[in-house]
């Protein structure tokens, strides 16, 4: 198959902002945007992130903020890491290094004379919570179907999508100028879904029996979710440690999706644009592109406490409260086709989206996280944390600030896809750090998280819808993290060294399932390496 190149369009003339809620309204396209890593100060990445109970560490406190009170003294300390990041698709693989900064911060404790509160303790600090940068392609031979058929599938069931809206461009077009899934018109007006009845409300795709079909996929994905964070707190009689903060987060968040098809010994039309066209026996390519940018601002709250009713034992309870983010999402898509007639000549068509602008607001899952540590003669740590993510709980509200109407509404179809789409979120994580001396110690833990996507979308037993422009969708099947580290400390100095193996496993649908059409996935296997080393000083 020959893979169409990637072209920048110039699309500012063609500007779609009335009313295009189509192209983010969908459960799918929100995915990234709650999905948090196993991020921070080397000595919380060596441990799994298992720090709920523990606190003192410039990454905890965020994870939960009753460990600001466990500090006694100041912490200012950085975080860099570099990743090796890779992707397999059956014999495909990418693969990618990139240098971060992943947190830095800085923690002021403020002793008081009271014995009833010791001290009071601030901190501010920034932390990546996430990275998306990610790149993966493969094929899909003798595909079951093809992405024609679910489109002219999808267009049939469409009221609006009907020959005449689709052709044309201009005046008060619902289909055209409204909730347009650019991917119909675009089908429709390069001769890849075609009508069967002389109304044009009913079509039909180029896979039939007989055709055969190759798929090809190429994702590439960039961006960050970042928090910078300060929190309040302190303890109380150094038995309950608890603090409170706030949260702002700045998110960016860039996809690329290219899907191709090759289609043998189907029907084409031997002459496009001219009305003696007939419908021959050929081949077909096809090749859609479709981008999207979201960036946006939210904020959030966090409450904690750890309490240790003897030194060998410490319980920790946090609550993270939704982000509640204000996005804005751009996108567009392109169609590349060519056609090769047996009886004709051959030819190539083009034609793009406008470019949409969509603005929405986004409330974020809530999080609970439990834990329990243990200390063993004074040298040894045990820890284990328990997360829960109320994905369910995802809600998306369209907003406007315009000349005619400021407000928002929840759009109330997203609402119903997610609670049918996704699934909480369990992560378990277990550390242990070992103190060989006073200057040395090694750090191990291990980390395991399900499934974002429900049951039934996992079964392929519900039609996943995508966005308006781009049919392929992913979600996560599991995440794994397998960590290791050291520290050393010098007087008031000290240094960690992480090193975090994360494997995940995906589902990537080309396109998705409709009637009783099949789905067509593959699967993707990150296989994702990072050393991270902090620095720091305490006073």
């Amino acid at each position: 198959m020959k893979k169409i190149t990637l072209v920048a369009v110039a699309l500012t003339s063609l500007a779609l902002t009335a009313n295009a809620q189509y192209n983010y309204e969908y459960a799918f396209d929100n995915l990234p945007l709650i999905q948090n890593e196993l991020r921070g100060t080397s000595r919380y990445q060596s441990m799994a992130g298992a720090f709920g109970a523990l606190g003192g560490d410039l990454s905890a406190i965020v994870h939960n903020p009753g460990g600001i009170g466990v500090y006694r003294t100041g912490d200012l300390g950085i975080t860099l890491s570099l990743d090796f990041n890779s992707s397999k698709t059956g014999t495909y693989s990418e693969s990618q290094t990139r240098f971060r900064v992943n947190n830095f911060g800085y923690a002021g404790a403020f002793k008081l004379s009271s014995e009833t509160m010791p001290n009071i303790n601030w901190s501010f600090t920034y932390n990546r919570l996430a990275s998306y940068d990610r790149r993966y392609h493969g094929v899909v031979r003798n595909l079951p179907t093809s992405v024609t058929n679910y489109i002219a599938d999808a267009m049939t069931d469409n009221e609006d999508a009907t020959a005449d809206n689709m052709t044309a461009k201009s005046g008060f077009n619902p289909f055209w100028n409204g909730n347009a899934p650019w991917n119909q018109i675009l089908a429709y007006n390069n001769y890849l879904a075609i009508p069967t009845n002389s109304a044009g409300t009913k079509f039909a795709g180029l896979g039939f029996d007989g055709v055969t079909a190759d798929g090809e996929f190429e994702v590439i994905e960039r961006g960050h979710n970042d928090e910078f964070a300060i929190t309040l707190g302190g303890n109380l009689v150094n038995t309950l440690y608890w603090g409170v903060g706030v949260g702002i987060n700045e998110f960016l968040h860039e996809r690329t999706q290219y899907y191709g098809e090759s289609l043998y010994n189907t029907e084409v039309y031997t002459k496009p644009d001219d009305a003696s066209a007939t419908l021959d026996n050929g081949n077909a390519d096809l090749g859609y592109n479709n981008w999207t940018r979201t960036t946006g601002l939210g904020y959030n709250f966090k409450f904690g406490i750890i309490l240790k009713p003897v030194n060998e034992f410490r319980f920790g309870i946090a609550f993270h409260t939704p982000t509640f983010y204000k996005m804005r999402q751009r996108g567009w898509t392109e169609l590349n086709t060519a056609f090769a007639p047996e009886n004709g000549t051959n030819y190539k068509l083009s034609d793009y989206s406008p470019e949409y602008v969509n603005d929405f607001k986004l409330r974020t899952p809530w999080r609970f996280i439990g834990s329990i540590a243990g200390v063993i003669g004074g040298k040894g740590i045990i820890s284990a944390d328990y997360e829960y993510v109320a994905n369910t709980a995802t809600r998306v509200r369209q907003w406007y600030d315009d000349n005619y109407y400021h407000g928002d509404h929840e759009i109330e179809s997203t609402t119903s896809d997610i609670k049918n789409y996704f699934s909480p979120n369990h992560i378990i994580r277990v550390g242990a750090e070992y103190r060989i001396n006073p200057s040395w110690s090694i750090r191990a833990g291990y980390s395991y998280q399900t499934a974002s996507a429900s049951a039934d979308v996992r079964d392929n037993k519900v039609n996943v819808v995508t966005s308006g422009s781009a049919t392929g969708y992913a979600y996560d099947r599991s995440t794994q993290y397998i960590t290791a580290g050291f520290g050393y400390k010098y007087n008031n100095f000290y240094i960690d060294l992480a090193y975090v193996h994360k494997y995940r496993l995906n589902n990537y649908h080309l396109f998705p399932s409709y009637g009783d059409l099949p789905t067509v996935y593959d699967e993707v296997k990150d296989h994702n390496n990072r050393i991270s080393a902090s620095l720091g000083f305490r006073f």
